[in-house]
Protein backbone atom coordinates (compact mmCIF):
# COMPACT_ATOMS: atom_id res chain seq x y z
CA UNK A 1 0.00 0.00 0.00
CA UNK A 2 1.46 3.13 -1.12
CA UNK A 3 0.71 6.13 1.39
CA UNK A 4 0.49 9.55 -0.31
CA UNK A 5 2.00 11.39 2.75
CA UNK A 6 3.84 10.71 6.19
CA UNK A 7 1.90 10.57 8.96
CA UNK A 8 3.18 14.04 10.23
CA UNK A 9 1.65 15.56 13.63
CA UNK A 10 -1.65 16.82 12.21
CA UNK A 11 -2.03 13.30 10.37
CA UNK A 12 -1.40 11.25 13.76
CA UNK A 13 -3.63 13.33 16.09
CA UNK A 14 -6.57 12.87 14.00
CA UNK A 15 -6.25 9.15 13.25
CA UNK A 16 -5.91 8.80 17.51
CA UNK A 17 -8.99 10.67 17.56
CA UNK A 18 -10.93 8.80 14.82
CA UNK A 19 -9.65 5.85 16.09
CA UNK A 20 -10.47 6.74 19.55
CA UNK A 21 -13.90 7.63 19.12
CA UNK A 22 -14.76 4.83 17.11
CA UNK A 23 -13.03 2.50 19.99
CA UNK A 24 -15.74 4.20 22.73
CA UNK A 25 -18.78 4.57 20.67
CA UNK A 26 -18.76 1.89 17.49
CA UNK A 27 -20.05 4.85 15.86
CA UNK A 28 -18.42 6.17 12.18
CA UNK A 29 -16.70 9.60 12.89
CA UNK A 30 -17.35 12.46 11.00
CA UNK A 31 -15.05 15.96 10.83
CA UNK A 32 -18.12 17.65 12.96
CA UNK A 33 -17.96 14.93 15.67
CA UNK A 34 -14.05 16.02 15.65
CA UNK A 35 -14.27 19.53 15.88
CA UNK A 36 -16.79 19.14 18.44
CA UNK A 37 -15.92 16.36 20.89
CA UNK A 38 -11.81 16.66 20.52
CA UNK A 39 -9.58 19.69 21.36
CA UNK A 40 -7.99 19.03 18.05
CA UNK A 41 -7.11 23.01 17.35
CA UNK A 42 -8.04 22.26 13.39
CA UNK A 43 -11.19 23.55 11.46
CA UNK A 44 -13.52 21.32 10.15
CA UNK A 45 -12.40 21.70 6.81
CA UNK A 46 -8.90 20.55 7.45
CA UNK A 47 -10.17 17.54 9.58
CA UNK A 48 -12.58 16.44 6.59
CA UNK A 49 -9.72 17.06 4.25
CA UNK A 50 -7.44 14.85 6.53
CA UNK A 51 -10.10 12.12 6.63
CA UNK A 52 -10.60 11.67 3.27
CA UNK A 53 -6.49 11.43 2.45
CA UNK A 54 -6.36 8.92 5.80
CA UNK A 55 -8.93 7.06 3.86
CA UNK A 56 -7.11 6.95 0.59
CA UNK A 57 -4.22 6.00 2.52
CA UNK A 58 -5.94 2.64 4.13
CA UNK A 59 -6.05 4.07 7.48
CA UNK A 60 -10.17 4.68 7.69
CA UNK A 61 -12.97 3.55 5.35
CA UNK A 62 -17.12 4.35 4.92
CA UNK A 63 -19.09 2.00 5.83
CA UNK A 64 -21.50 3.47 3.36
CA UNK A 65 -21.51 6.43 1.47
CA UNK A 66 -23.91 8.71 3.46
CA UNK A 67 -21.64 7.22 7.16
CA UNK A 68 -18.65 8.68 8.75
CA UNK A 69 -15.59 6.77 8.59
CA UNK A 70 -14.34 4.15 10.59
CA UNK A 71 -10.76 2.72 11.59
CA UNK A 72 -9.36 -0.23 9.17
CA UNK A 73 -7.17 -3.04 10.58
CA UNK A 74 -4.21 -1.15 8.94
CA UNK A 75 -5.41 1.99 10.73
CA UNK A 76 -5.89 -0.14 13.99
CA UNK A 77 -2.26 -1.25 13.29
CA UNK A 78 -1.08 2.00 13.17
CA UNK A 79 -2.50 2.95 16.65
CA UNK A 80 -1.52 0.26 17.96
CA UNK A 81 1.97 0.39 16.93
CA UNK A 82 2.69 4.19 16.92
CA UNK A 83 -0.35 6.59 18.50
CA UNK A 84 -1.47 4.24 21.47
CA UNK A 85 0.22 4.86 24.76
CA UNK A 86 -0.68 1.41 27.43
CA UNK A 87 -2.73 2.63 30.23
CA UNK A 88 0.09 1.04 32.78
CA UNK A 89 -1.58 3.20 35.52
CA UNK A 90 -4.33 0.32 35.13
CA UNK A 91 -1.64 -2.05 35.97
CA UNK A 92 -1.81 -1.28 40.09
CA UNK A 93 -5.38 -2.23 39.91
CA UNK A 94 -5.15 -5.19 37.84
CA UNK A 95 -2.36 -6.41 40.53
CA UNK A 96 -4.30 -4.80 43.26
CA UNK A 97 -7.86 -7.21 41.90
CA UNK A 98 -5.65 -10.38 41.11
CA UNK A 99 -4.02 -9.90 44.63
CA UNK A 100 -7.26 -9.59 46.22
CA UNK A 101 -9.33 -11.74 44.91
CA UNK A 102 -6.36 -14.56 44.28
CA UNK A 103 -4.85 -17.34 46.62
CA UNK A 104 -3.72 -20.61 44.97
CA UNK A 105 -3.91 -22.11 48.68
CA UNK A 106 -7.48 -22.21 48.39
CA UNK A 107 -7.56 -24.22 44.83
CA UNK A 108 -7.31 -27.72 44.82
CA UNK A 109 -5.84 -27.42 41.21
CA UNK A 110 -4.68 -25.58 38.75
CA UNK A 111 -7.47 -25.79 36.60
CA UNK A 112 -9.81 -24.08 39.10
CA UNK A 113 -7.57 -21.84 40.32
CA UNK A 114 -7.05 -20.51 36.48
CA UNK A 115 -10.78 -20.58 35.90
CA UNK A 116 -10.79 -17.59 38.64
CA UNK A 117 -7.96 -15.91 37.11
CA UNK A 118 -9.86 -16.62 33.41
CA UNK A 119 -13.26 -15.01 35.58
CA UNK A 120 -11.22 -11.99 36.27
CA UNK A 121 -10.00 -11.31 33.24
CA UNK A 122 -13.49 -10.88 31.54
CA UNK A 123 -14.49 -9.28 34.77
CA UNK A 124 -11.74 -6.27 34.22
CA UNK A 125 -12.28 -6.33 30.08
CA UNK A 126 -15.24 -7.02 29.32
CA UNK A 127 -14.00 -9.70 26.87
CA UNK A 128 -13.19 -13.56 26.16
CA UNK A 129 -10.49 -14.70 28.41
CA UNK A 130 -8.35 -17.76 27.49
CA UNK A 131 -5.62 -19.37 29.39
CA UNK A 132 -3.83 -23.04 28.41
CA UNK A 133 -3.05 -25.21 31.40
CA UNK A 134 0.64 -25.38 32.55
CA UNK A 135 2.77 -27.91 31.68
CA UNK A 136 4.72 -28.30 34.52
CA UNK A 137 6.22 -32.03 34.40
CA UNK A 138 8.94 -31.40 31.01
CA UNK A 139 10.07 -34.31 30.17
CA UNK A 140 13.60 -35.67 30.69
CA UNK A 141 16.06 -35.99 27.39
CA UNK A 142 16.89 -39.28 26.31
CA UNK A 143 19.17 -38.78 22.87
CA UNK A 144 20.00 -35.63 21.05
CA UNK A 145 21.38 -35.60 17.39
CA UNK A 146 22.68 -32.89 15.25
CA UNK A 147 22.36 -33.89 11.30
CA UNK A 148 23.49 -31.94 8.41
CA UNK A 149 20.22 -31.54 5.55
CA UNK A 150 21.17 -29.32 3.12
CA UNK A 151 24.58 -26.89 2.84
CA UNK A 152 22.34 -24.92 4.82
CA UNK A 153 20.96 -26.14 7.47
CA UNK A 154 20.96 -28.89 10.00
CA UNK A 155 18.20 -30.72 11.46
CA UNK A 156 18.33 -31.17 15.70
CA UNK A 157 16.35 -34.68 16.45
CA UNK A 158 15.69 -34.97 20.21
CA UNK A 159 14.34 -38.17 21.68
CA UNK A 160 12.37 -37.76 25.01
CA UNK A 161 12.45 -40.38 28.34
CA UNK A 162 8.40 -41.17 26.49
CA UNK A 163 10.18 -41.93 23.55
CA UNK A 164 8.67 -39.08 21.41
CA UNK A 165 10.37 -37.63 18.89
CA UNK A 166 10.93 -33.57 18.13
CA UNK A 167 13.06 -31.98 15.21
CA UNK A 168 14.07 -28.58 14.63
CA UNK A 169 15.63 -27.07 11.49
CA UNK A 170 18.45 -24.74 12.25
CA UNK A 171 20.73 -22.92 10.08
CA UNK A 172 24.31 -23.77 9.81
CA UNK A 173 26.39 -21.03 11.85
CA UNK A 174 28.75 -19.09 10.13
CA UNK A 175 31.93 -20.83 12.25
CA UNK A 176 30.49 -23.95 10.88
CA UNK A 177 30.21 -23.49 6.86
CA UNK A 178 32.69 -25.51 5.31
CA UNK A 179 32.96 -27.16 1.98
CA UNK A 180 34.02 -30.54 3.36
CA UNK A 181 30.85 -32.41 4.51
CA UNK A 182 32.90 -35.57 5.73
CA UNK A 183 34.18 -32.60 8.38
CA UNK A 184 31.28 -31.09 9.33
CA UNK A 185 29.42 -34.45 9.81
CA UNK A 186 32.43 -35.03 11.93
CA UNK A 187 32.36 -32.20 13.78
CA UNK A 188 28.06 -32.69 14.54
CA UNK A 189 28.49 -35.84 15.56
CA UNK A 190 31.28 -34.37 18.35
CA UNK A 191 28.67 -31.92 19.53
CA UNK A 192 25.81 -34.96 19.29
CA UNK A 193 28.42 -36.45 21.81
CA UNK A 194 29.22 -33.58 24.00
CA UNK A 195 25.12 -33.10 24.16
CA UNK A 196 24.36 -36.08 25.04
CA UNK A 197 27.51 -36.88 27.90
CA UNK A 198 25.85 -33.45 29.54
CA UNK A 199 22.41 -33.57 29.14
CA UNK A 200 21.24 -36.68 28.80
CA UNK A 201 18.46 -37.78 31.87
CA UNK A 202 17.81 -34.08 32.59
CA UNK A 203 14.61 -32.03 32.79
CA UNK A 204 14.96 -28.94 30.30
CA UNK A 205 14.18 -26.69 33.45
CA UNK A 206 17.78 -27.74 34.31
CA UNK A 207 19.21 -26.62 30.64
CA UNK A 208 18.92 -22.63 31.60
CA UNK A 209 20.99 -23.43 34.92
CA UNK A 210 23.75 -25.00 32.98
CA UNK A 211 26.99 -22.80 33.47
CA UNK A 212 28.87 -24.10 30.50
CA UNK A 213 32.20 -24.09 32.53
CA UNK A 214 32.51 -27.46 31.33
CA UNK A 215 32.54 -26.54 27.77
CA UNK A 216 36.62 -27.08 26.99
CA UNK A 217 38.75 -25.00 24.51
CA UNK A 218 37.38 -27.11 21.36
CA UNK A 219 33.65 -25.63 22.03
CA UNK A 220 34.61 -22.72 22.84
CA UNK A 221 33.69 -21.17 19.18
CA UNK A 222 30.57 -23.03 19.28
CA UNK A 223 28.80 -22.04 22.86
CA UNK A 224 26.80 -19.28 20.83
CA UNK A 225 25.55 -22.06 18.55
CA UNK A 226 25.06 -24.70 20.76
CA UNK A 227 23.44 -23.22 23.33
CA UNK A 228 21.43 -20.85 21.01
CA UNK A 229 19.86 -24.58 19.48
CA UNK A 230 19.59 -25.56 23.27
CA UNK A 231 17.15 -22.87 23.79
CA UNK A 232 15.21 -23.63 20.29
CA UNK A 233 14.67 -26.82 21.82
CA UNK A 234 13.34 -25.73 25.61
CA UNK A 235 10.91 -23.29 24.00
CA UNK A 236 9.48 -26.11 21.30
CA UNK A 237 9.43 -28.39 23.72
CA UNK A 238 7.56 -27.18 26.32
CA UNK A 239 5.10 -24.77 23.74
CA UNK A 240 4.48 -27.39 21.31
CA UNK A 241 2.74 -29.96 23.84
CA UNK A 242 -0.89 -29.90 23.69
CA UNK A 243 -2.80 -28.75 26.83
CA UNK A 244 -6.56 -27.81 27.54
CA UNK A 245 -7.77 -24.74 27.20
CA UNK A 246 -9.79 -22.40 29.51
CA UNK A 247 -12.57 -20.16 27.98
CA UNK A 248 -14.61 -17.20 30.08
CA UNK A 249 -16.72 -14.51 28.79
CA UNK A 250 -18.61 -15.71 26.10
CA UNK A 251 -22.10 -13.77 27.40
CA UNK A 252 -19.76 -10.97 28.25
CA UNK A 253 -18.57 -10.26 24.64
CA UNK A 254 -22.44 -10.86 23.13
CA UNK A 255 -23.14 -7.75 24.70
CA UNK A 256 -20.38 -5.87 22.22
CA UNK A 257 -22.68 -3.92 19.28
CA UNK A 258 -20.26 -6.10 16.91
CA UNK A 259 -22.44 -9.02 17.84
CA UNK A 260 -25.83 -7.79 17.09
CA UNK A 261 -26.29 -10.01 14.40
CA UNK A 262 -27.02 -13.50 14.81
CA UNK A 263 -24.41 -14.93 11.75
CA UNK A 264 -21.36 -13.17 14.30
CA UNK A 265 -22.52 -14.86 17.27
CA UNK A 266 -22.43 -18.24 15.00
CA UNK A 267 -19.40 -17.91 14.08
CA UNK A 268 -17.46 -16.64 17.63
CA UNK A 269 -19.48 -19.82 19.28
CA UNK A 270 -18.20 -22.04 16.27
CA UNK A 271 -14.36 -20.89 16.94
CA UNK A 272 -14.74 -21.17 20.58
CA UNK A 273 -16.52 -24.53 20.12
CA UNK A 274 -15.34 -26.50 17.30
CA UNK A 275 -11.59 -25.15 16.74
CA UNK A 276 -10.24 -24.70 20.00
CA UNK A 277 -7.43 -26.96 18.35
CA UNK A 278 -6.82 -23.88 16.21
CA UNK A 279 -7.48 -21.56 18.62
CA UNK A 280 -4.97 -23.19 21.03
CA UNK A 281 -1.97 -23.20 18.59
CA UNK A 282 -3.10 -19.82 17.57
CA UNK A 283 -2.38 -18.33 21.58
CA UNK A 284 1.17 -20.89 21.31
CA UNK A 285 2.07 -19.32 18.38
CA UNK A 286 4.76 -16.63 20.02
CA UNK A 287 7.44 -15.27 17.62
CA UNK A 288 10.55 -16.40 18.80
CA UNK A 289 12.00 -13.43 19.16
CA UNK A 290 9.60 -12.22 21.89
CA UNK A 291 9.20 -15.79 23.60
CA UNK A 292 10.99 -14.65 26.65
CA UNK A 293 11.28 -11.06 26.79
CA UNK A 294 7.64 -10.33 28.71
CA UNK A 295 6.17 -8.68 25.40
CA UNK A 296 2.40 -9.22 24.69
CA UNK A 297 1.60 -10.18 21.24
CA UNK A 298 -1.24 -8.54 18.87
CA UNK A 299 -3.44 -9.95 16.35
CA UNK A 300 -5.69 -7.25 14.48
CA UNK A 301 -8.54 -8.63 12.19
CA UNK A 302 -7.07 -10.35 9.01
CA UNK A 303 -3.71 -11.33 10.72
CA UNK A 304 -4.94 -13.60 12.29
CA UNK A 305 -4.63 -16.36 10.10
CA UNK A 306 -7.75 -18.37 11.32
CA UNK A 307 -10.57 -16.69 9.19
CA UNK A 308 -13.16 -16.26 11.78
CA UNK A 309 -11.11 -14.62 13.66
CA UNK A 310 -11.03 -11.68 11.28
CA UNK A 311 -13.21 -9.92 13.14
CA UNK A 312 -11.71 -10.03 16.72
CA UNK A 313 -8.53 -8.75 17.88
CA UNK A 314 -6.02 -11.79 19.86
CA UNK A 315 -3.98 -9.98 22.70
CA UNK A 316 -2.03 -12.54 23.95
CA UNK A 317 1.40 -13.39 25.94
CA UNK A 318 3.11 -16.77 27.96
CA UNK A 319 3.47 -17.11 31.42
CA UNK A 320 6.83 -18.85 32.63
CA UNK A 321 7.86 -21.11 34.94
CA UNK A 322 12.00 -20.30 35.60
CA UNK A 323 11.92 -17.74 32.67
CA UNK A 324 10.43 -20.92 30.97
CA UNK A 325 7.43 -20.89 29.25
CA UNK A 326 4.59 -23.44 30.14
CA UNK A 327 1.69 -22.14 29.04
CA UNK A 328 -0.15 -18.75 27.45
CA UNK A 329 -2.82 -16.10 28.47
CA UNK A 330 -4.86 -14.38 26.09
CA UNK A 331 -8.20 -11.89 25.37
CA UNK A 332 -10.41 -11.87 22.31
CA UNK A 333 -12.31 -9.30 21.81
CA UNK A 334 -13.66 -7.07 18.87
CA UNK A 335 -11.13 -5.17 16.44
CA UNK A 336 -12.53 -2.28 17.78
CA UNK A 337 -10.83 -3.15 21.15
CA UNK A 338 -9.87 -1.06 24.29
CA UNK A 339 -5.64 -1.45 23.42
CA UNK A 340 -4.94 0.87 25.95
CA UNK A 341 -6.11 -1.09 29.06
CA UNK A 342 -5.97 -4.92 26.95
CA UNK A 343 -2.41 -4.94 26.63
CA UNK A 344 -1.67 -3.83 30.76
CA UNK A 345 -3.82 -6.58 31.58
CA UNK A 346 -2.35 -9.31 29.26
CA UNK A 347 1.20 -8.60 30.32
CA UNK A 348 0.39 -8.18 34.27
CA UNK A 349 -1.50 -11.13 34.42
CA UNK A 350 1.04 -13.24 32.90
CA UNK A 351 3.68 -11.62 35.16
CA UNK A 352 1.63 -12.68 38.19
CA UNK A 353 0.94 -16.64 36.63
CA UNK A 354 4.93 -16.52 36.03
CA UNK A 355 5.30 -15.82 39.65
CA UNK A 356 3.01 -18.24 41.10
CA UNK A 357 4.09 -21.16 39.07
CA UNK A 358 7.89 -20.35 39.79
CA UNK A 359 6.58 -20.21 43.03
CA UNK A 360 5.88 -23.82 42.56
CA UNK A 361 9.85 -25.29 42.41
CA UNK A 362 11.51 -22.80 44.45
Amino acid sequence: MTVPFLLNQRYQKILRAAVQHYIATAEPVGSNTLVREYNLSISSATIRNTLGKLEKAGFLYQPHTSAGRIPSDFGYRIYVDKLMVPDYKYTKRIIRTLNGQLNQKFYDSNETFLQKVAQILTNLSGYIALITLPQMFPNKLYHLQLIQVSSKQIVFVVVTNDYKTKSILVDIPSVLINDNKEWLDEKLQIFSNFLNSHLKGRSIFDIPNSTWATIDQDFIDYSDFLKGILKQLRNNLQLSISTQIIIHGISEILRQPEFSKLKQVKMLIHLLEEEQDKLQSLILDVPKNKLLNKQVNIRIGNENPLKSMHLYSLVYSTYCQHDIPVGSIGIIGPTRMLYENTIPLVESTANYLSKIFSLKLS
